[in-house]
């Protein structure tokens, strides 16, 4: 079994909490309350904070890390979906849908969406209503509308 290793980052939407292995990053979360976070990085994961670090300065719009994220085939085809909305722009859940070949299971891509356990470098905050509004988003919807604001005065 591989050793799994765990970090903070103080990003400008809060702390983020890293986790991953020397395989691949497993997981992002955001943590709402203050972390006393110290210590060196490890090693598999300061690829990770580097390159977050670098997408919250203006200096980075894709990511190039190796992922693990855990999850069913349907829900690993809609992450890789989710790749590919580029930078600065928008796609609905029903246009994901569509891009998995299934365009009656939006509420299966909602669902998916909603469980990227690697928010950010998985850009689900990307996915918007098909009307244009911001609608779900684990992290708070505030952090959705900073994320897309971010990426829009950079694009």
């Amino acid at each position: 079994m591989e050793q799994t290793y765990t970090t903070f980052y103080a990003s400008p939407v809060g702390w983020l909490k890293i986790r991953g292995a020397a395989g691949g990053i497993e997981a992002i979360e955001f943590v709402d309350e203050e972390v006393q976070a110290g210590g060196e990085v490890p090693e598999c994961l300061q690829e990770c904070v580097q390159q977050l670090q670098e997408y919250f300065e203006g200096r980075r719009r894709t990511f190039s890390l190796r992922l693990r994220p855990a999850g069913t085939e349907f829900q690993k085809r809609v992450w890789q979906a989710l790749r590919a909305i580029p930078f600065g722009r928008t796609a609905s859940y029903q246009d994901i849908a569509a891009e998995v070949g299934n365009p009656k299971a939006v509420r299966a891509v909602g669902l998916a969406n909603g469980r990227n356990p690697i928010p950010i470098v998985i850009p689900c905050h990307r996915v918007i209503g098909k009307n244009g509004a911001l609608v779900g988003f684990g992290g708070g919807l505030w952090r959705k509308e900073f994320l897309l604001q971010h990426e829009k005065s950079l694009a």
